[in-house]
């Protein structure tokens, strides 16, 4: 690296990022830091960040604001999809990679920066979400990965070189979790949690969501107008995308609702733990898969499920830029277009509980379920049905039969 080259770097304030600034200065013969935090929600997280930033040795602070494009473009496609990670995950961090690494390119060319920085540490999934999304919009700027080229151990360690070099970090050697959080979501790994055998510290942990034993005891509902697969009301109010989500997260934070233990197989090959901590996704998830219950025929349904799976792991695994992620969206906007109604849950304890569904494209037809006989469904009509969906199963009993009978005959 020549002398004051740029280097644009991912900056959240939190301690390994803070670790980068004085590093990058040491190792890359004193470049230009620029640091950029990119606000897909994080309240109170960027408080303070610019004299943080600039006391660590950074030139500048970018705190760039795209709550609303996180929500529209990248949250609401996923949960027109059902987007979730190995039945659990609802992808809070991995969808907000994508729009980060962009923002990040937007400010390199600004900026005439020929690197980006991330604080992702070499084990982790965020590595592989930001260069193949740098890669997919720019591939001629180079990455820095600290993580893989310092060595610096652990969080302990980071926490002691910054000592050593006079920054301040707000955290103890006991609460150093990684954590990370927008508005859809907190993540939390580390500490006790990197131990299966042990309970998490719920108490000290939850960020956003009330345990189940501080939640009242009186249940609440909430009532969530959908059209074409996206919110777009909340007990008959019209709100923006960000207001839906924020409220969600509010009443889901109160009642327990959406915090998940999970042992998930990371992309670079090893199994991780996280408790994540999702109130107002898992509401709205609960709320779009009731409604697609309704109102998508079976063989529809039966394939979106699989498109789904794909769908996550897709992001999960960084590739939202990718032709295949932008087909799939494609296919579940297609499915969306009667994807209208309202649905009613209540919230009790960490539970929701369906109370109303509506929708005027609903394909629920009470004259054929019932158990009255109507005119649209003749119930002797089953018995043929019931003869040829299951003729290949008495072709088969006939066939072994057949040989054993023989095996008993040339006996």
């Amino acid at each position: 690296m020549t002398e004051k080259e740029k280097v644009i770097l991912a900056y959240s304030g939190g301690l390994d990022t803070t670790t980068i600034i004085p590093w990058l200065k040491q190792e890359y013969n004193d470049p230009e830091v620029i640091c950029v935090c990119i606000d897909v929600g994080q309240g109170k997280e960027t408080e303070g960040l610019e004299e943080r930033a600039l006391n660590s040795g950074a030139s500048k602070l970018y705190i760039e604001d795209v709550v609303d494009e996180f929500v529209e473009d990248y949250v609401w496609p996923a949960l027109k999809a059902d987007a979730v990670y190995e039945k659990k995950y609802l992808l809070g961090t991995s969808l907000s990679r994508p729009l980060i690494a962009k923002k990040l390119v937007e400010i390199a060319h600004k900026e005439g920066a020929q690197y980006i920085c991330h604080g992702a540490t070499g084990k982790g999934n965020d590595q592989v979400r930001f260069e193949l999304g740098i890669g997919a919009i720019d591939p001629q700027l180079k990455i820095i990965a600290p993580w893989r080229e310092w060595d610096l151990q652990s969080r302990e360690d980071c926490m002691d070189f910054c000592i050593m070099h006079d920054i301040k970090v707000s955290m103890s050697h006991d609460q150093s979790y990684s954590r990370d959080r927008n508005l859809l979501h907190m993540s939390h790994e580390g500490l006790e949690l990197e131990n299966p055998k042990l309970k998490p510290k719920y108490d000290n942990l939850l960020q956003l969501t009330n345990t189940l034993e501080n939640t009242p005891d009186e249940a609440e509902e909430i009532s969530i107008d959908f059209e074409k697969g996206v919110p777009v009301a909340i007990d008959g109010k019209k709100m923006t995308p960000k207001e839906i989500l924020t409220y969600c997260n509010e009443i889901g934070g109160k009642h327990g609702i959406g915090v998940v233990d999970l042992i998930e197989n990371r992309i670079v090959g090893m199994k991780s733990r996280g408790i994540y901590e999702t109130p107002g996704g898992t509401i709205l998830w609960k709320a779009h898969e009731e409604l697609e219950h309704m109102c998508l025929d079976r063989e529809t349904y039966s394939f979106k499920r699989q498109a789904a799976v794909k769908f996550a792991d897709l992001v999960y695994n960084g590739m939202w830029f990718t032709p295949l992620r932008e087909a799939l969206s494609a296919f579940v906007d297609e499915t969306q277009k009667t994807m209208t109604g309202t649905v009613k849950l209540k919230l009790y304890k960490g539970n929701m509980i369906v109370m109303y569904l509506d929708s005027p494209y609903s394909l629920y037809n009470a004259e054929i379920a019932s158990f009255t006989t109507g005119d649209m469904y003749d119930h002797h009509d089953a018995e043929g049905f019931i003869h040829l969906y299951g003729l290949p199963l008495k072709v088969r009993a006939l066939m072994r039969m057949a040989n054993e009978e023989k095996k008993n005959t040339d006996k």
